[in-house]
């Protein structure tokens, strides 16, 4: 028995040794001097993804011979795989044919962003080229801002009347389906083009011919309006787990629909944003971004924060006295202040999440801020006693004072932590939701600026204890 387990061990491994590298593969087939028609037959045994990471590493001259070689759709499939601003690049070097053949075959939404990666002059010859039936597509969804839903949709869907019999249908969905693939779910419109509901596939495959099509309607299903921002209907739309919802205009007429693919991308670009935010970023960035333009995404939060700062810095200076007199309290304001931040941060966190549902009431989110406080409250007051502990057994062990000086302090560091946590969890709770209530996206109170507030928070706190505590109550020197 060890011997075959020994055996089936040393085959995974060989396999995971032998195992294909299909980017080599591919490059060597483009590379190489077989006919097109060959050339083209052994580039659709590999999938779309495989091909896209490769593209990247040919020449100029090796991607104008493999655009000329891949039909329209199958380039189409492939930039489906790619940032679009890339496939933007890539577009400029084909001919005007082809890329307006390629834009065709692409969703609508992807379509409509590419072209904004597009030359400008380059651009209008696409879309002249362009059907007119998907040039409105296009320039429909191009309409929308990029922080609207209507900008992520696609016209591939099925749709069909209401007043149709099963076999009617299913006639109109094999009609459809030769130009749209996104046949799951089938929509249903009304004699006025207005939303109706949806069938499933499944259900009008098997349901009797006899059977009526109303039945088979499920009109209580999800939609969204083009007009909404993706902030407000984001959570809308990760709840179902639908392909493709609909979006409808403001007169409830069906524009198309968002795919579960592009409800991905969504919540991926919002999670990427609300943390380029938390960064103290304006904006996300990448690694081809110039320095220039990274620069400008950062200073104005770095702005804002070098203020605050320069407060801190005032504040401390303020109790100079204090610092001047017990010299050892210095070496533990770190202490005070990370901890504050971090708490801060983590109340920040919870916010934000809690945040995304636009149903919260007054009293939810008071309970919210009640809640953290406590929490605050009594993380403080653990790590307090923890403090008074080993804070003065280090400065009586280790700075060889007195132990009633030594617990003195360790007990003002204590309360100051206390104290600093407990409002640091007030403020990283109460600033995100004021800027929720004055229609600014919460994540703008971002994490730095959070953590320098409560570094104000932490200071006066700190020396502010350490002056009525150590000073004028204790009159320690």
């Amino acid at each position: 028995m060890e011997n075959k387990d020994q055996e089936k061990l040393v085959l995974s491994e060989e396999t995971a040794i032998v195992k294909p590298d299909y980017g080599h593969e591919i490059t060597d087939i483009i590379r190489g001097n077989d006919s097109p028609k060959t050339m083209l037959t052994k580039l659709e045994d590999y999938h779309g993804n495989d091909i896209a990471q490769v593209i990247e590493a040919l020449t100029a001259q090796e991607r104008s011979k493999f655009y000329r070689v891949c039909s329209a759709e199958m380039l189409a499939e492939i930039f489906e795989y790619i940032d679009e601003d890339e496939v933007g690049s890539y577009l400029n070097e084909m001919d005007i044919r082809k890329a307006a053949a390629v834009v065709s075959e692409l969703e609508t939404d992807t379509a409509a962003n590419v072209l904004r990666e597009i030359e400008k002059e380059k651009r209008a010859l696409i879309i002249d080229a362009i059907k007119p039936e998907i040039q409105k597509e296009i320039r429909m969804i191009a309409s929308f801002d990029d922080d609207e839903i209507g900008s992520k949709m696609t016209t591939n869907c099925i749709i069909i009347r209401e007043n149709l019999t099963i076999k009617q249908a299913m006639d109109e969905l094999v009609r459809q389906a030769e130009e749209n693939d996104n046949i799951s779910t089938l929509f249903v419109v009304d004699e006025n083009e207005e939303f109706y509901g949806a069938v499933d596939l499944k259900e009008l495959i098997i349901a009797r011919s006899t059977a009526s099509l109303d039945d088979l309607i499920v009109t209580s299903f999800p939609y969204v309006y083009a007009s909404e921002t993706i902030d407000d209907c984001i959570e809308k739309l990760k709840d179902y787990s639908e392909s493709s919802i609909p979006v409808l205009d403001n007169t409830n007429k069906l524009l198309g629909v968002i795919t579960s693919q592009s409800i991905i991308e969504v919540v991926d670009d919002e999670m990427g944003e609300d943390y380029a935010k938390l960064a103290g970023l304006t904006a996300e960035e990448d690694l081809r971004e110039p320095v220039l333009q990274s620069m400008k995404k950062r200073l104005p939060w770095l702005l804002v924060l070098l203020g605050l700062g320069i407060i801190v810095s005032g504040v401390v200076g303020a109790f100079e006295k204090v610092v001047s007199q017990l010299t050892i309290i210095m070496a533990f304001q770190s202490l005070i202040l990370d901890m504050a931040g971090n708490v801060g941060t983590q109340s920040l966190a919870v916010t934000i999440r809690v945040l995304m549902d636009e149903n919260l009431t007054f009293k939810q989110k008071g309970h919210l801020v009640t809640k953290e406080m406590r929490v605050g409250l009594c993380n403080g007051l653990l790590l307090c006693m923890i403090s008074f502990i080993f804070v003065g057994l280090y400065i009586m062990l280790f700075k060889h004072k007195p132990p009633m000086f030594a617990f003195a302090v360790s007990a003002c560091i204590g309360v100051s932590l206390v104290l600093a946590m407990l409002i640091s969890s007030a403020v990283g709770t109460l600033i995100p939701i004021f800027f929720k209530r004055i229609k600014i996206d919460p994540a703008v109170a971002s994490g730095p600026l959070i953590t320098t507030i409560n570094d104000l928070v932490a200071v006066v706190t700190y020396y502010g204890m350490s002056w009525i505590l150590l000073l004028n109550i204790l009159h320690l020197e």
